[in-house]
């Protein structure tokens, strides 16, 4: 065999490694906190992307999927069993307002008009679809449905269905449960114990 044919044969086997060790996203079950809380049944993917994950308080039993930005300039607090789908960007902090009133000068500008931040709460068993955004200071209450593509701004009270951008209500989670509750009255004590 020359020598050609065995560094071929090493490039072939370094591309099939490389292959089998390719960056796919993969759900990785249980989370410890920074405060040392472990939340087995917390559900994170490896491609989600949390900034400080100090300013990070999540609860178990949560879905956080792949490819989301959760930016944790402000503190970011989900509640338990929240579904955050695919490709969500949660933010604490824009500077979008401020970069176009000050151009070029803004980088040099301490205290920024314009400039917003906020912490942001989702509460228990919310649903957040794919490729929303939810801006800085955003609360969402408990229950609620964020549908896809949509840009939620401000306060969203419990048990909401919202969608659009901007979001708005479009209906209510009670009246989506209520059939599957009737048809599956067992299920009745453990809606009730979060809600």
């Amino acid at each position: 065999m020359s020598l050609n044919d065995t560094g071929r044969i090493w490039v072939r086997r370094l591309k099939n490694g490389l292959k089998r060790l390719s960056l796919k996203p993969v759900m990785l079950y249980g989370y410890r906190r920074h405060d040392g809380r472990y939340l087995p049944h917390t559900r994170i993917s490896t491609s989600a992307h949390i900034g400080n994950r100090s300013r990070f308080f999540v609860e178990d039993h949560v879905y956080i999927g792949h490819f989301n930005v959760i930016d944790t300039h402000r503190p970011v607090r989900i509640g338990e069993g929240c579904q955050i789908t695919n490709f969500v960007t949660i933010l604490t902090h824009s500077s979008h307002v401020a970069i176009r009133l000050y151009g070029s000068a803004y980088a040099g500008e301490p205290e920024p008009a314009g400039y917003g931040e906020g912490e942001v709460h989702i509460g228990p068993y919310t649903f957040i679809g794919p490729f929303s955004v939810i801006m800085p200071g955003s609360r969402i209450g408990k229950g609620c449905i964020v549908s896809a593509h949509s840009y939620v701004d401000g306060e969203i009270p419990d048990f909401a269905v919202v969608r659009g951008a901007p979001a708005g209500i479009a209906g209510d989670t009670r009246d989506l449960d209520r059939p599957f509750l009737e048809r599956y009255p067992e299920l009745r004590d453990h809606y009730e114990k979060w809600r």
